[in-house]
């Protein structure tokens, strides 16, 4: 063996003593307690609980430490603890004795009230009391002992029976309802955050709900009252429900028989609505001044005793032709094709008898005129419209009024309705 390996092994060996020296003294607590690093403090309980020298310290189930010495005293027993070098334990912690296991295996743990100091430092005290202590396996096992004698054991039998009974067969039913938790646990943690604004936003629902509280009483009165009725009108509802599906079925049939038709019908009544919907002013002149006229029209006693009204009208003046189709283009009655649309309209004016849709009365209703366009002062109708001004028919020349009223009879047509008034 060279020199040079031999060098090498002896460093290695140095090395290694030197780390298990530290390591040891490290999990011994030496190398603090030579270093003075680290936090000792004490602490008392009643009890040891089960600790023993050697067992670990938690804070907030943390290891930060184990308790280095026990001293039984007159009242109970007194801990040292060696606690890691910067561990921050507030004064005012809880200390408590629990188990890792059901075997045993217990340590210390220190819960603090809150994160705030004071901080504990060197030979501060932390205080236990009967409740930091586990409860003893003497004392379960007298309390179970008791609790077992103290029940009937004929009793306990039929619990045990019916239990045997209630669960017998249901293993893969409980098995499901286990594994439905497990997986509603799971979907339930995915949507933390949705079930969290659900939450919130439920808040507002039922603050909303109770500042309307007032509105959802009446209308919970209401619905009472409405219920009530139904109630009392029972028999007539009966009588509409059982009746109902056959007039349901007269109706449908009905209707499946005007099917070809209906709709033509109810076309050409839409198109007809739209007309009379555009000369609404004249339909209502009409219907206000026609009855009039019938009513103050030509009367006679003829001699055959009987009265009669009669309502005449004039040929004279002729109807408008200017401006519709020729009488030698007119086609025949048994020509049925579509031709082309002619674009009629009358052109002449005064005196002949103007029609068309500029003679009628306004969309709206407005305009002096309500009949046709006529100067109430002179009784001519307007020529502008059609022909030249002037030029036209004197309203109330002619007529079953004119005999008696003059040439102002059309005052008494449209004047006569308000004399009842």
């Amino acid at each position: 063996m060279s020199r040079g390996v031999r060098v090498r092994l002896v460093a290695f060996v140095l090395l290694a003593g030197i780390g298990i020296v530290y390591v040891t003294g490290t999990y011994l607590g030496l190398v603090d307690r030579v270093l003075g690093r680290g936090l000792e403090l004490q602490a008392t309980l009643p009890d040891s609980g089960g600790l023993f020298e050697g067992s670990a310290v938690t804070y907030r189930g943390v290891k930060v430490g184990k308790v280095d010495a026990m001293h039984p005293t007159a009242d109970g027993l007194e801990l040292d603890l060696a606690l890691d070098d910067g561990a921050r334990i507030p004064l005012d912690s809880q200390i408590f004795v629990h188990n890792l296991s059901a075997v045993g295996e217990q340590y210390l743990d220190i819960v603090p009230e809150d994160d705030d100091g004071p901080y504990a430092e060197d030979g501060d005290v932390l205080v236990g009391d009967e409740g930091s202590l586990p409860v003893g396996e003497d004392d379960l096992l007298v309390d179970l002992d008791e609790l077992v004698s103290s029940v009937d054991k004929r009793d306990l039998n039929t619990v045990i029976s019916e239990l045997g009974q209630a669960f017998d067969e249901t293993a893969h039913p409980l098995q499901r309802l286990i594994d439905g938790g497990d997986r509603f646990l799971t979907a339930a943690l995915e949507n933390e955050e949705a079930t969290f604004a659900l939450l919130d936003d439920g808040r507002t629902v039922l603050r909303t709900q109770q500042r309307n509280g007032e509105n959802l009483r009446g209308f919970a009165r209401d619905l009472a009252r409405l219920t009530s009725v139904l109630r009392g009108k029972d028999p007539e509802l009966r009588q509409v429900l059982e009746g109902g599906s056959a007039a349901v079925r007269e109706v449908d049939r009905l209707m499946r028989g005007l099917e070809p038709t209906l709709p033509v019908f109810i076309g050409n009544l839409v198109t007809l609505n739209q007309i009379v919907a555009t000369r609404l002013p004249a339909v209502e002149q009409l219907l206000v001044t026609f009855p009039k006229i019938v009513a103050n029209g030509f009367t006679g006693t003829p001699g055959d005793g009987y009265g009669h009204i009669n309502l005449q009208l004039a040929q004279s003046p002729g109807p408008c032709r200017r401006g519709f189709m020729p009488s030698n283009e007119w086609r025949p009655a048994s020509d049925l094709s579509d031709g082309e649309v002619f674009p009629a309209y009358c052109e002449q004016g005064p005196p002949y008898n103007m029609r068309g849709p500029k003679y009628a009365p306004s969309f709206d209703g407005g305009g002096a005129a309500r009949v046709a366009p006529y100067d109430p002062v002179t009784g001519v109708v307007d020529g502008s419209a059609g022909g030249a001004r002037g030029s036209g028919v004197v309203v109330g020349s002619q007529g079953g009024l004119q005999t008696m009223f003059g040439d102002d009879s059309w005052q008494w047509m449209l004047l006569g309705p308000m004399e009842g008034s």
